[in-house]
This record gives structure tokens, sequence and C-alpha cells, in this order.
């Protein structure tokens, strides 16, 4: 699938670039997120991450761990950082919304921040569909900006983007409708290092697709 969304995506973070990786470095919640999965993964499990981005901390983190990890982004850019960054793992370029997914194929799926440039009904049947793809007892971690906006402009890095995402109840209720289990949610407040930035609120969600359940 292509359209404006993958096109303004991929603009955005290419010329965002490897900027993105200094200036949310210092988030102790996202590190922490990882640190919880891992302790859920058995050895070599399969991992798809949506907006790998330059592929650090996500890839390079699961990666170290001795997990298969596929990274999905829309920017080129991104991309190519991520492969040179992450040898051990894999990199695609491409629209998530469009791209083909095995049902029961993945053991992790890891979506962090990379909701925010979609609508609520792409949001929403992506958030499906990834559930859709994990194993029975499989993990989906989600991570966004919690606030009840639709098609705001906004300048982020330096680049203007539209910004649509959920308050903090109705991201877990989205999860919950998918069809996932939450497990445990953290609220915090994150400033990147960047030059003008301010903090912003982050909440991240670890669920799980209970075995049995039909999605």
């Amino acid at each position: 699938m292509t359209g404006n969304h993958e096109r303004a995506a991929a603009e955005v973070f290419d010329a965002i670039g490897g900027a993105y990786e200094r200036a949310f470095a210092g988030s102790a919640a996202h590190r922490a997120s990882l640190a919880r999965l891992l302790e859920h993964l058995a050895p070599h499990s399969r991992v798809l991450d949506v907006g790998s981005g330059t592929g650090r901390p996500t890839a390079r983190v699961l990666a170290d761990a001795g997990h298969e990890v596929l990274g999905v982004d829309v920017s080129p850019v991104m991309v190519e950082l991520a492969s040179r960054q992450v040898p051990e793992a894999s990199f695609r370029c491409a629209d998530i919304r469009g791209l083909p997914l095995d049902g029961e194929s993945f053991d992790a799926v890891c979506v962090y921040f990379s909701l925010l440039q979609m609508s609520r009904a792409e949001q929403t049947t992506l958030v499906h569909r990834l559930a859709g793809a994990l194993r029975p007892g499989g993990h989906l971690v989600l991570a966004t900006v919690p606030l009840d906006v639709e098609g705001v402009s906004a300048v982020f890095m330096g680049q203007e983007v539209r910004v649509t995402s959920f308050g903090p109840d109705a991201f877990a209720a989205l999860a919950a409708g998918a069809g996932l289990s939450l497990l445990s949610r953290e609220d915090v407040l994150f400033t990147p290092d960047d030059p003008g930035a301010a903090p912003e609120p982050h909440v991240f969600l670890h669920c799980r697709r209970d075995p049995g359940t039909g999605v």
C-alpha cells in the first residue's frame, strides 16, 4: 500500500535520520520496556519491529539477546542506518499497513511510537493485524504519545507533521479490542534531547495474545 502517509512519513524520517536516535537515546522507559519483553521471550524468538528507525535501541537489544529480528520502516534513510548499525537483524523498507503478515508467525511485535502519523482507523486496523500475526502466548509492546488528538499539525524535530493519537485509556482499550491482555502499563514524561523540546507524555503497554484466543 502506498499513499500520502507513506510519502509524508518517509520524507520526515529521511530528513531526521540519526538525530532521532540521539534525541530519544535517554529514554529509560523504552529500555525498561525492552527488558520486560526479554523476560518473556524464549531463546531465538522471532520478533517484528514496526517503525524500526535506526535500529537502536530496539533491534539492537533484541539481536544482542539472540533473537531473530525483522525491522520494517518506510524511511529508506532509517533502513540504511539500521542495516549498518544492527547487521544481525533484517530490515525492510515498506509500509507496514500493506505488508503481508502471516498469521501466528511472530513470538513478539514491537511498535514504539510508529503509529502517530496514521489515522485512528488505520491504527486500530493495524493493531488487530499485528495481534493476529502473533503466535498464541506471544507479546505485543505498544508505545505512543497518548494525546486525544486527530489530524493536528505539529513540528517534530524541525519537520512539519500531522499527528493523530488516542488518550491513554482509549489506547489501552484499542489493545483490548484486538483481543490482547494487558500485562503492564507505564506512563512517563520524557524530554527529547533536541533544541526546544518540551516534556511529552509517553505510554508503554505490554500485552499478550493469550493461548486459545481467536484474533
